[in-house]
């Protein structure tokens, strides 16, 4: 009999409006020189993502399994600023910029001792099963509206 898995404890937490997600190099993350692999940064966005909507209230497998839909990302702008290396610890920090109907907009930043090592501009949007766009769940849309950015 298969059982249920139970939803995970989010790891990071929200400060002055930003989600905060802490992780450290390992070894498989670096490339030959001991510099985090380049498309390494979109899995460290992504779990902090993650993250955040569970930090949030959003149970995004619930929601899938339910046939409601998931999120998929539309367009995403990354920029490189700064290596990260094998043994640092990372924050990513994550905002929600915008939200509309069928999708929001989230910055990331990946952070070493207050300097900004990589950054993303995330579109994501919901989708049916079918693949189409459709609006977000109410609960979701209420859960995000108070944590939009509304710094500078």
């Amino acid at each position: 009999m298969r059982q249920e898995a139970a939803p995970l404890e989010p790891l990071g937490h929200f400060q002055d409006g930003e989600h905060h997600f802490v992780l450290r190099v390992y070894f498989e993350d670096t490339d030959l020189t001991g510099v985090v692999y380049h498309a390494n940064y979109l899995r460290y966005f992504e779990r902090a993502r993650s993250d955040m909507l569970a930090a949030a209230g959003v149970d995004q497998r619930a929601a899938f399994e339910a046939g409601e839909g998931a999120y998929a990302i539309r367009d995403a702008r990354l920029r490189y600023r700064a290596p990260a290396r094998l043994g640092d610890t990372l924050t990513v920090v994550s905002r929600l910029v915008e939200l509309r109907g069928a999708s929001v907009d989230i910055h990331q930043r990946v952070m070493r001792s207050g300097i900004i090592v990589a950054e993303v501009e995330i579109e994501a949007v919901f989708v049916a099963p079918s693949g189409r766009p459709r609006r977000q769940p109410a609960a979701w849309v209420e859960a995000f509206a108070p944590l939009v950015w509304k710094g500078d």
